[in-house]
């Protein structure tokens, strides 16, 4: 099955989907998820190979409490940026939204390692949390 293209089809060229982008992530400051939900959700199909796209949209799913929908997004982000640390640490936190502790705590306990704190200390929390 051929991949349409859709910016073409549409005829729209970076500043529209720049456009999107932005009032996307201007209402994901403002906590009004279900409203950036469908412009992330346009923005994965507009481009494809951004890995931006599907790391915010399951981020937003993540916020709504929707961990399977999170972890379609996430797995789709991550085959384009497999090591991205942020989309790491939310995929695990879907795991464990999920019940699924062992994958978690496998997830948390090599992320705990990561150089950025931000990450580490969330994942070793995380640890803390889930650990029996």
């Amino acid at each position: 099955m051929a991949k349409i293209d859709w910016r073409a089809k549409l005829g729209w060229g970076e500043d529209q989907v720049d456009d999107i982008r932005m009032a996307g992530y201007a209402y994901i400051r403002q906590g009004k998820y279900d409203i950036a939900l469908p412009l992330f959700e346009a923005l994965v199909i507009l481009e494809p190979d951004n890995p931006y796209n599907p790391q915010t949209l399951g981020a937003i799913y993540l916020q709504m409490g929707k961990a399977v929908e999170a972890i379609k997004a996430l797995d789709t982000a991550l085959k384009l940026e497999a090591d991205h640390a942020p989309t790491l640490l939310n995929l695990t936190k879907a795991l464990f939204m999920l019940g699924r502790r062992e994958e978690g705590l496998k997830l948390a306990n090599i992320l705990k390692n990561e150089r950025e704190l931000q990450i580490a200390n969330a994942a070793k929390a995380l640890i803390l949390a889930y650990q029996i």
